[in-house]
């Protein structure tokens, strides 16, 4: 990708009104390839391998939650980030996954052009079909560049999407206890 996109870049670099010969701008063509690999990386990256290592020696009935999983991920609309934090809790049914993986999977869809409502469905339906748990319940709270530095211009503004599937979905109690403990 980074040798045969960086004029791409430069055309962006004309289209906006800037002279991509300029000094400063000699090797931002490169540069922006370079880190949209690191930005775009979850395309690279398959759900089902990260969640393929799983543990039934020491598997628990009770909630699994792994609570404020930052992450960064870019506007499929306006190619603006969106910055926050993941919940993630999953009710085993006899096995368990590495916490760093739970992690993972929310870079997984993070690091691809996105919107914050199908990252939430996304995270909670890999997790279902990955390590088929009781129940899963994903809270996303991210706030938008593409409504700060543009169009309405809200500067703090935070949207909140959930995904409660299973056992969080059909009992008041196990979803209150979720609710409760990501507070």
């Amino acid at each position: 990708m980074q040798k045969d996109h960086k004029h791409l870049v430069r055309g962006i670099l004309e289209a906006i009104g800037e002279d991509p010969n300029r000094e400063g701008l000699l090797d931002t063509p490169k540069r922006v390839v370079k880190s949209w690999l690191e930005i775009f990386a979850g395309y690279k990256k398959d759900p089902a391998e990260i969640l393929s290592t799983v543990f039934e020696d020491g598997a628990c009935d009770e909630m699994v939650l792994l609570k404020n999983i930052e992450f960064s991920s870019m506007c499929e609309h306006h190619m603006l980030p969106f910055i926050g934090k993941a919940h993630v809790a999953y009710l085993p049914n006899g096995k368990v996954v590495g916490l760093s993986k739970l992690a993972r999977l929310v870079d997984c869809f993070a690091k691809r052009l996105q919107i914050q409502e199908k990252m939430t469905i996304q995270i909670a339906n890999s997790i279902v079909e990955h390590l088929k748990p009781k129940g899963v319940a994903v809270i996303i709270e991210a706030h938008h560049q593409c409504m700060s530095c543009r169009g309405v211009g809200k500067m703090n503004t935070t949207m909140v999407t959930s995904s409660m599937l299973g056992a969080f979905r059909d009992n008041p109690a196990a979803r209150a206890e979720f609710l409760a403990l990501v507070k």
